[in-house]
């Protein structure tokens, strides 16, 4: 018997993906823990329906990060923060700080999509990965001055 799944079943396939059971395996456990839905024409017609709206909806998310790719790649970030007489940081310049100064010019970043491999510690010119999307992301140039 053929089945659409409606929920990742171990062993068996993930969800929406037409597969081949047996009767009493769809019957008995598959139909009866809302695991699965029989593959009959209108059942594969909404499935489809469904790949292709997430398929297109994948694709206006990866238009828009790259969009948002070329803004952030053609700022340049200026943040001045307090320093002692070494030109240390007082604390350090984090994800979220880095997020605040992006919010300040009006880009909206998560703090979760800054990757610094390291807290910022001291005066200078820093490269910082934003990832964007999942195989989209832009590299930001941040400027650290001394505030005096």
């Amino acid at each position: 018997m053929k089945v659409i799944l409606t929920q990742d079943v171990k062993g068996q396939g993930k969800k929406n993906e037409v597969i081949n059971v047996s009767d009493g395996y769809a019957r008995n456990y598959l139909f009866k823990n809302n695991l699965a839905v029989e593959a009959n024409a209108v059942n594969v017609n909404s499935v489809n329906n469904m790949r292709k709206a997430e398929e297109h909806r994948r694709a206006e998310d990866l238009k828009e990060a790259k969009a948002a790719k070329e803004k952030l790649e053609a700022v340049v970030l200026s943040v001045s923060v307090k320093v002692g007489e070494t030109g240390k940081l007082f604390g350090a310049l984090n994800s979220q700080a880095v997020a605040d100064a992006l919010k300040e010019q009006g880009i909206e970043i998560d703090k979760k999509k800054i990757v610094l491999t390291e807290p910022i510690k001291a005066v200078g010119t820093y490269d910082v990965t934003v990832k964007l999307y999942a195989e989209v992301s832009a590299k930001l140039k941040i400027n650290v001055t001394p505030r005096g």
